[in-house]
């Protein structure tokens, strides 16, 4: 987001609070106890944006239920977010939950209500069958869906951008990533945390064209003997480690790797555009998001230069947002985001059709990985769950 976008944003919000000239907009709160929760915060998230009020939550589980009503200041509860959106009909569906095998029936229900918008948590949803009939769903209604890939909101991006087109790291040659690489490494580390990363390769690469994977288990290729039931709902699963190339619109190959307990907490998890003179390094949920270190990455030195960080005012200068790290991870940001799109008849920044294009990469690993590894072209042709067979 230009940072000029991202305080107009706000500037707007805050002038309507000012003169309340429009009612708030009502938003409910769609999460599972037990079932993932109410994400990083999704839920509570609202108190901190002007001008939308929660006037309701719904979760399945009782004890879970009279815990949000109380969070959220004892707002209507209901068991069934289906009878929740029959009844409330708010502006705003949040649907909240981790686990993602609710979130195509809760953003179809939520899409046949009339909601205006949805903030959803990451990842998208299961499959790209589910992912093609939830974009129809919204180009039908012409509701707003952004996903809750933070760091796609930040406003430190546009100067990467600005960096990259400006050849501060010379030619750029790869972009590389890393999952977190802890007791969920490899297949379930791309599926919940890696689907960030490819959600900014895809916005700096641009669409992906092909992939090329294998994913082991134990040392050796995933067998169908080693599939069973994922967590987080994601269905189908298998396979402590991942090795993924990509080639990019942008002519460029993107590489992803995840092994089991191969990572150490402070480092790891990100994404490296590596050029010819320099490489830029983005620390998922880190503050700075991004550094900067010039000079050919392949070449020793004996002095090795040092990794600057850049922020959206600039390399080595102050971030100016004051509040960043609670405006970029606290979602504020994004929920800004969604209201203007909603105002202004536009995407969000991170879109249901950014996040199909996440779930892409995704089952593009799996859809090469069962034909031995294989160069497969993307968009896939099989929508389905590709370690389901359909």
């Amino acid at each position: 987001m230009r940072r000029r976008a991202f305080f107009g944003v706000a500037a707007g919000l805050a002038a309507t609070r000012i003169q309340a000239a429009e009612p708030p907009v009502r938003v409910a709160i769609l999460g599972h106890t037990g079932r993932g929760n109410y994400g990083h915060g999704l839920d509570t998230m609202w108190r901190e944006v002007h001008g939308t009020k929660v006037v309701a939550v719904a979760d399945a589980d009782p004890r879970g239920l009279s815990q949000a009503q109380t969070r959220l200041g004892d707002v209507q509860g209901f068991a069934d977010y289906r009878e929740l959106l029959d009844r409330v009909r708010p502006d705003v569906a949040v649907i909240a939950s981790r686990h993602i095998d609710q979130h195509h029936a809760m953003a179809m229900a939520a899409a046949a209500a009339g909601v205006h918008g949805i903030y959803m948590e990451k990842p998208f949803c299961r499959s790209l069958t589910e992912a093609d009939e939830i974009i129809a769903a919204c180009d039908r209604s012409g509701l707003r869906l952004a996903l809750a890939h933070r760091n796609r909101y930040h406003p430190a991006l546009p100067v990467v951008k600005a960096l990259v087109q400006e050849g501060r790291i010379g030619r750029v040659l790869e972009y590389r990533a890393r999952g977190k690489e802890d007791t969920r490494g490899g297949s379930l580390d791309m599926w919940v945390l890696g689907c960030h990363l490819f959600n900014l390769i895809h916005h700096f690469a641009g669409e992906p064209q092909s992939c090329s994977a294998i994913v082991l288990q134990q040392g050796r290729p995933l067998l169908a003997s080693d599939v069973g039931e994922g967590a987080e709902g994601i269905g189908p699963l298998g396979g402590n480690e991942v090795h993924a190339r990509f080639e990019m619109a942008d002519g460029r190959p993107a590489f992803f790797d995840s092994v089991q307990n191969a990572g150490v907490r402070e480092s790891g998890f990100g994404l490296q555009i590596i050029g010819t003179e320099g490489v830029i390094d983005l620390r998922i949920d880190a503050e700075p998001l991004v550094h900067l270190r010039t000079g050919s990455p392949f070449r020793p030195e004996a002095k090795p230069a040092a990794w600057q960080p850049v922020t959206s005012a600039g390399i080595g200068l102050p971030e100016p947002v004051a509040d960043i790290r609670k405006q970029v991870g606290g979602h504020l940001a994004p929920a800004l985001d969604l209201l203007a799109a909603m105002r202004e008849g536009r995407d969000p920044l991170c879109s249901a059709r950014d996040g199909r294009v996440t779930l892409e990469m995704i089952c593009g690993v799996f859809a090469s990985h069962l034909q031995d590894g294989r160069r497969v072209k993307l968009p896939l042709t099989e929508r389905g769950n590709s370690l389901q067979g359909g």
